[in-house]
């Protein structure tokens, strides 16, 4: 495909893309589109993406509802003595997923130059997440 190196007008351009055939236009206006989107689209830099990694980091699911079913039988006073032992587990792994997470998102903030509070009320992230 021929470069134009100084398009002098939008118009110009459309009657060089009306002389295409079908297919070559399907192929561009999906490159436009995704050059559109590229530059409109905020970029994370490797160190977001690793920190965004983190901070998206939760309880599986099923260990999120064993959790809830553990805190029940707790406050129920059912809870078994190696229920117990499961439920501090679970809370422990809950309370170093929440650490990693807080530390992630001061680091956030502070790559962005910003409070802890703010970075959080940008993500919309709000401790405690298990309820």
């Amino acid at each position: 495909m021929e470069v134009i190196e100084n398009p002098s007008s939008t118009d110009k351009l459309l009657a060089a893309i009306e002389q295409l055939p079908w297919p070559e236009m399907n192929r561009l206006t999906d490159r436009l589109l995704t050059l559109r989107a590229t530059r409109r689209a905020p970029h994370l830099n490797a160190d977001e993406t690793a920190l965004f990694a983190r901070i998206n980091r939760v309880l599986p699911p099923a260990d999120k509802t064993r959790l809830h079913e553990l805190i029940a039988r707790r406050e129920t006073e059912t809870l078994t003595a190696v229920e117990q032992t499961e439920l501090i587990e679970l809370t422990d792994r809950l309370e170093e997923l929440h650490a990693d997470r807080v530390a992630a998102l001061a680091t956030l903030a502070q790559m962005r130059g910003i409070t802890l509070d703010a970075v959080m009320e940008q993500l919309g992230i709000r401790f405690p997440d298990h309820d």
